[in-house]
């Protein structure tokens, strides 16, 4: 394992539509002492980051070089066509690609979906990013299928967008490069699969809880003394029921018992 201990900080890329907040705060609470930088990079510059070290690891969309990239997958996203809010399509909860037939789909050059033939006409040219794709999308140019997070981060007022069924969906990971697997990113490995603390796969922890937890619990500790000064759970019993000292004496327990129920309780004069 490459040693990371010169690293000022633990680089982390990830590609639009990703949102690492939820890992990095969770980086921030374990690993305070070491920063932890976002670096935002374009989908199709991602490999090139980590491969070139200008990065620990990345949050990136698949397919990536696995003969050079460790990657898992984290989780698959919906893909949705975005059109304007007063668009046909918005009367259905989902549509299916058949349904973009008669549609101009824009395709952008920085499309994540990887299609082998796009939906519906093609545009007059292609668009250079997602984001100049919505703003044809508000021109009432074309329609735009893309992953429910690049939806979302590219939102407007005047536009919507439905799930569609049957498109190609994306993939996104944490990758790395695999010969550069270090101390850190073995923790932020961790965190994204949700790891505690005390993994035996994270770095090892000082092991004084463990000591003190002995401690307390041991024949010499704490917990051990309290034990000895409690009384028995039947000593404690006998000495509150003065029936459990007189060996059994009740009311239904015989002769013995019926003469004590006898004495204690008068018969009424009538």
């Amino acid at each position: 394992m490459t040693d990371s201990a010169d690293s000022p900080s633990f680089r982390l890329a990830y590609v639009p539509g990703v949102t690492p907040a939820k890992w990095v705060r969770v980086w921030e609470q374990r690993s305070p002492d070491v920063p932890l930088t976002l670096v935002q990079v374009e989908p199709a510059e991602a490999s090139d980051v980590l491969r070139e070290g200008r990065a620990d690891a990345g949050l990136v969309r698949l397919p990536v070089d696995r003969t050079v990239l460790s990657a898992i997958p984290l989780y698959t996203e919906t893909t949705v066509v975005v059109v304007p809010k007063d668009h046909v399509i918005t009367a259905a909860d989902e549509i299916t690609l058949d349904d973009l037939a008669d549609e101009v789909v824009l395709h952008p050059l920085d499309d994540v979906l990887g299609w082998d033939r796009p939906p519906g006409e093609p545009a007059f040219e292609r668009p250079a990013t997602t984001a100049d794709a919505i703003e044809l999308v508000a021109a009432n140019i074309g329609v735009l299928v893309v992953p429910q997070s690049l939806a979302r981060l590219h939102h407007r007022r005047d536009l919507t967008y439905r799930p569609v069924a049957d498109a190609p969906q994306s993939s996104v990971a944490l990758s790395w490069p695999e010969e550069a697997t270090t101390d850190l990113v073995e923790d932020f490995i961790g965190i994204v699969r949700g790891r505690t603390v005390n993994s035996t796969r994270g770095r090892a922890r000082p092991q004084q809880e463990s000591g003190e937890t002995a401690g307390k619990t041991g024949k010499g500790g704490k917990a051990g003394k309290d034990q000895a000064r409690k009384p028995a759970a039947g000593a404690r019993t006998a000495g509150k029921n003065p029936r459990a000292r007189s060996g059994g004496a009740t009311r239904s327990g015989g002769a013995g018992g019926a003469r004590t129920a006898k004495r204690g309780k008068p018969r009424r004069r009538s």
